[in-house]
């Protein structure tokens, strides 16, 4: 039998690990459990999930509607539900605005790959939905083209919304993600970002496949697709508005060279790394480095 409290408990941590790690602003996300063929529980509106007791927690059903608890549910539970119908082996969603992810969400710039083996294994191609307006039926079913492919998913101009076994899990792929986009943003900053060999993005991916990890990359459907080139939800893009902007294109490589015969895949990159250089700073951004260095210099001397 499920120990309600303790998993209401659990909620409450995660809660507290995600406005600590300021993934929520004040009243900000919302977590789901599902305990049951029509029962789910779900954290409350207008609430800080800082500061949840288990007593906050509420209990829905599977179309919305509220069963117990002292406090409304939150109002975007229809996007929890949706996965839950789409996902019979989901039993917790997390949805919260993680800085580093909600700004490709609001830059709607596709996350890059093959280039940090964690990611590689536990997230892999991170797609972008279109937007539509946060709580109602419209806004879940965003996730649909999506839900059966990955674990996470950057909901744009908004935030993300990652599933998995706990509200543990659940919570992991969005701290993954965050962590990643963060370094990809100062990698940037620094000019440029290395994507791995055509030989070290494979080994990748027969790792995942060993450890259990599904990739649609490790697939029938997608042998013939360029595994870093976030093929798996490219098509996709241009209903969402997505477009790759700030971040250089990787080297063509190809999951199985001749796999489909008569279809031609993109050429296959050499086994040595290649770089992606990022683009030149702006005018505009050198000039306010160049006043923010002889403020700080006239500063330092009337020290």
């Amino acid at each position: 039998m499920q120990n309600i409290h303790q998993i209401k408990q659990d909620m409450c941590d995660i809660g507290r690990r995600i406005y600590n790690r300021q993934f929520a602003a004040a009243n900000d996300g919302n977590i789901t459990v599902r305990v049951g063929e029509n029962e789910v529980l779900c954290t409350p509106t207008l609430q800080c999930k800082g500061f949840l007791k288990p007593d906050d927690i509420s209990l829905v059903d599977m179309t919305g509607k509220q069963l117990s608890g002292r406090k409304k549910r939150s109002s975007e539970a229809l996007l929890h539900l949706e996965i839950y119908r789409q996902r019979a082996d989901v039993r917790s969603v997390v949805h919260c605005h993680p800085p580093h992810a909600t700004a490709f969400a609001i830059a709607r710039e596709p996350i890059p790959q093959c280039i940090l083996p964690e990611v590689e294994v536990f997230l892999g191609d991170v797609p972008i939905t279109r937007y539509e307006t946060p709580g109602g039926q419209s806004f879940a079913d965003t996730i649909i083209p999506f839900v059966q492919k990955t674990n996470i998913m950057i909901l744009a101009n908004h935030g993300t919304v990652s599933y998995g076994e706990t509200v543990e899990q659940a919570y992991w792929w969005t701290e993954i993600l965050d962590s990643y986009c963060r370094m990809l943003m100062l990698a940037r900053q620094l000019g440029h970002v290395a994507y791995l060999s055509e030989d070290k993005s494979r080994e990748l991916l027969e790792l995942k496949d060993k450890w259990g990890y599904k990739d649609p990359r490790n697939t029938e459907e997608f042998k013939n697709c360029d595994i870093c080139a976030n093929d798996i939800f490219r098509d996709s893009w241009a209903s969402a508005g997505v477009e790759r902007r700030a971040f250089a294109p990787p080297p063509a490589i190809k999951t199985s060279p001749g796999a489909t015969p008569g279809v031609p895949g993109p050429p296959a990159a050499s086994s040595a790394p290649v770089a992606a250089v990022a683009p030149a700073v702006p005018k505009e951004e050198q000039l306010i480095k160049l006043i923010t260095d002889e403020v700080m210099r006239q500063m330092a001397s009337k020290v």
